[in-house]
């Protein structure tokens, strides 16, 4: 009777056995998530939606009217150049992880291989994400607008100056020797520079905003002031122009932060969450100190602080709380309108629309406070447990950036300029660059 059991129990293993093993190849192969995947094709739109047409309208309406279409043709210019790049090498070098380990710092912990170059291997059933949840091509396109945004950041600092063909030549260069290799040390995962130190961000504080910020400041150096600067008035010429952009940014940028969640769950919330307090807070701060300091507040105060706000919190979005977004975003609001005002007319350096004031300012002050607020000890979510330790990771990869950012920026700037020239004659900068560079004018009136 026994081995009557034993035999039944046997054959029945053998019916359910390979069932079971089938199912287990069936929960360890990669499975798309629609939700996931809706979520992020929702995020890359939006993300685009931040350049063109949000960036475009906020620094085309601080222009003066002869330059409008300058600086909107430069966001449009810049993101089909970086489409095309990013598609050839661009991902490539910043996620490909040939050659990388964990603790050894090689070339590859600074730069990607070339494994993904011309997009090789993407198919539609490849699929990516945390736990391979949505398809690669939207990742890739996700990523895409990131690496788009970032150069068309940098046109804020050296507005109504820089010559279309110059223009068009650095970013080229400079998104291939400063863009992609920052993403690939603070993105790729293991093996990564500044993943290995410990660097948090997020969403882009230091890839996107220290970037562009600093680079932003370089580049207005090396090119010098606007004719006229500063005894000439150089008042921005559609306020409408630039709330709207402000409005669009704003939106936007759910899908910068929530997005860089690279899931629909409860990171994406807090991520959205926090990054709706930290603007409003800036957007405040900047008002009240304004209003402070010069007597009335003022709609292009309140559009800047807007994206002060939306600066700081990026690198901070997935790890702080509520009430750390509260502080950053005051924080943001504050220091970035004294940055932004006095300390360039201190100074004197024409950083004509406050890319470096706001963005490189900005994008530091969130780099160092993720630091201290991502600590559970502090209402955050990260894994923080020495506030010290992590502010110093914090402003190891700061420091870096912006010193790799700055040379590597003045190399290709003096460069360039030797080769080229980078500015217009100060004939076409009177006339304009929308007639000098385009042959048309913003308005026939």
């Amino acid at each position: 009777m026994t081995l009557r059991k034993f035999a039944g129990l046997g054959a029945l293993l053998s019916i359910v056995m390979p069932g079971l093993a089938m199912a287990a190849d069936e929960v360890a192969a990669p499975v798309l998530n629609s939700g996931d995947t809706a979520w992020m094709l929702t995020s890359t739109a939006l993300v685009l939606f931040m350049t063109i047409p949000g960036l475009a309208l906020f620094y085309g309406g601080m222009v003066r009217s002869k330059n409008i279409l300058s600086v909107m043709m430069q966001c449009f210019a810049i993101t089909g150049l970086i489409s095309i790049l990013w598609v050839i090498y661009g991902y490539s070098i910043a996620f490909d992880t040939t050659g990388m380990e964990q603790g050894v710092v090689n070339f590859n912990s600074f730069f990607g291989g070339m494994g993904k170059a011309f997009l090789a291997g993407v198919t539609p059933s490849s699929i990516t994400g945390p736990a391979a949840l949505f398809p690669e091509a939207v990742f890739i396109t996700f990523q895409m607008t990131f690496a788009i945004i970032t150069p068309a950041l940098i046109v804020g600092a050296f507005a109504e100056r820089m010559k279309f063909s110059a223009m068009l030549i650095f970013m080229a260069i400079w998104f291939t020797l400063v863009y992609a290799p920052i993403a690939h040390m603070v993105w790729s995962g293991n093996g990564g520079l500044m993943w290995d130190w410990g660097v948090l961000d997020f969403a882009g504080g230091t890839v996107v905003h220290i970037n562009a910020g600093i680079a932003g400041l370089v580049a207005c150096l090396v090119l010098g002031k606007r004719k006229g600067f500063p005894t000439t008035p150089m008042a921005p010429h559609n306020l409408g122009y630039t709330l709207m952009g402000a409005a669009m940014l704003w939106v936007g940028w759910f899908g910068f932060n929530a997005g860089s969640a690279a899931a629909a769950n409860g990171t994406a919330g807090m991520a959205m969450l926090v990054t709706q307090i930290a603007t409003a807070a800036a957007a405040l701060g900047w008002m009240f100190a304004e209003w402070v300091t010069h007597g009335k507040p003022s709609a292009l105060g309140i559009a800047s602080g807007v994206v002060a706000g939306l600066v700081a919190i990026t690198p901070a979005a997935g790890t702080v709380g509520p009430m750390g977004a509260l502080v950053i975003g005051l924080a943001a609001g504050v220091v970035c309108f004294f940055c932004a005002t006095t300390l360039k007319r201190k100074l004197g350096y024409d950083d004509s629309l406050d890319a470096f004031g706001v963005h490189g300012i900005g994008g530091i002050l969130g780099a160092i406070l993720t630091g201290v607020f991502a600590a559970p000890a502090l209402g955050g979510f990260g894994t923080v447990t020495d506030i010290g330790a992590q502010v110093w990771i914090q402003i190891k990869g700061v420091g870096f950036t912006v010193i790799y950012t700055a040379i590597v920026t003045f190399v290709i700037l003096k460069v360039l300029d030797a080769v080229m020239g980078l500015r217009v004659t100060e004939e076409e900068e009177s006339v304009g660059l929308d007639l000098a560079q385009h042959n048309e004018r913003g308005y026939n009136l």
